[in-house]
Parts: C-alpha cells; sequence; structure tokens
C-alpha cells in the first residue's frame, strides 16, 4: 500500500498501549483535536474504560464491534513488536508507531512482515502525524498546525513542531504535517511522503 489522502484522514482510530502513562495522556490529547478514537488495547487493563472509550485486550475482538482506519502504538519497546505484528495481521491501513527504542532486529522483521502486506506504517521513534483540522495520529501539539495547503515531513521531531508553529505563526497553514522518525530502519520515508504531496492537488508547496 502507499499513502493516499484517504489514509491520512482515517474516521475510526485505535491506541495499542492506551492505558499506560503515555497512551492515556495523548489519546485525551487526540480526542480533543478531533481524532474519533473508538478503542483501544491494553493486555492488562481490557474491560475498563478511558473518558468511556472501551478497551479491549486484542484488535480482533475490536473489529468485533468497530472498523478500524488507523492504529496509533504507544507500546513499549520490548513489547512494540507483538503490537505492530498484530496491526498488520489485523490489516490496520494506517500504523503509526510512537514508540522510541525498538531494537534494529526487531524493525528488520517488521519490514519484512510489511511486505506485501494491507498496511501502511509510519514510525517508529516519530512524532506522528497530523491534518489540521481533521485528525492528529501522534503526539505533535495541534496548537502548532493550522490548515492549509502546505505539506511538511521531517525526521526530527522538534522541527516537525518548529516547522509547523513558525508556518502558523506567519499565516501560512498545512495540509499534512508527518514526522517519519529518525531510526535508521522504519517504515514511510521521504519519497513516499513526497509522492503523496505531488499527487495531491490540495498541496501547493512542500
Amino acid at each position: 500500500m502507499k499513502l493516499t489522502p484517504a489514509l491520512l484522514h482515517p474516521k475510526n482510530v485505535i491506541v495499542q498501549g492506551i492505558t499506560g502513562s503515555h497512551g492515556s495522556f495523548h489519546t485525551r490529547a487526540m480526542v480533543k483535536a478531533g481524532t474519533n478514537i473508538v478503542a483501544g488495547t491494553s493486555p492488562t487493563k481490557y474491560g475498563t474504560t478511558l473518558d468511556d472509550i472501551p478497551v479491549y485486550k486484542t484488535i480482533a475482538e475490536i473489529k468485533n464491534h468497530h472498523t478500524v482506519d488507523a492504529s496509533v502504538i504507544f507500546v513499549p519497546a520490548p513489547f512494540a513488536k507483538s503490537a505492530i505484528f498484530e496491526a498488520i495481521q489485523a490489516e490496520i491501513p494506517l500504523i503509526v508507531c510512537i514508540t522510541e527504542g525498538i531494537p534494529v532486529h526487531d524493525m528488520l522483521q517488521i519490514t519484512q512482515r510489511l511486505q506485501g502486506s494491507g498496511s501502511v506504517f509510519v514510525g517508529p521513534n516519530c512524532p506522528g502525524i497530523i491534518t489540521p483540522g481533521h485528525a492528529k495520529l501522534g503526539i505533535i501539539p495541534s496548537h502548532l498546525a493550522s490548515a492549509g495547503s502546505v505539506g511538511v515531513v521531517s525526521r526530527s521531531g522538534t522541527l516537525t513542531y518548529e516547522i509547523a508553529a513558525g508556518l502558523t505563526e506567519r499565516g501560512i497553514g498545512q495540509k499534512y504535517v508527518i514526522g517519519i522518525g529518525g531510526d535508521p530502519i522504519r517504515g514511510t520515508n521521504f519519497i513516499e511522503c513526497l509522492a503523496l504531496f505531488e499527487s495531491d492537488p490540495d498541496v501547493s508547496s512542500i
């Protein structure tokens, strides 16, 4: 699969690792930014809720009740590979992994598993994606971005924030703000993001 405008405007989003400190904090921020988070997963707190968002043990259980367009992963590094494998097996169209510190050998296996799958993978160790006015998938502060026609992609999380904030401050809105992460082995790369921007008539500049 490749990045498409529809893929980056998901209707139903889940969070893997929703009950952890980072997962719960950023889930609330994503909901506040307008993202429709329908459920989350936790291996120990399934059957509970987070602000009325149901928590399940597995993605398979979530899919019995909801369609899922994207997953945002906050699972700790030692368990991230299993979480990503689960999302790929569940054929989640867009997987955004915020987790940092995933071992290179794990990423090699993840890359192999992604080949021929129905999933696009962004990350790991990235701030995620924000489409201002539509959805926030990750940890980019929503107040830094504003709706418009610029496509932004960066390996650096801090520079992603700086660019979005600088554009917004000058009244220049963004269509996409994508942080792909700086790890040596990662999913979506610059070329794929640039191809998306170039093919989208609503993007005026990059």
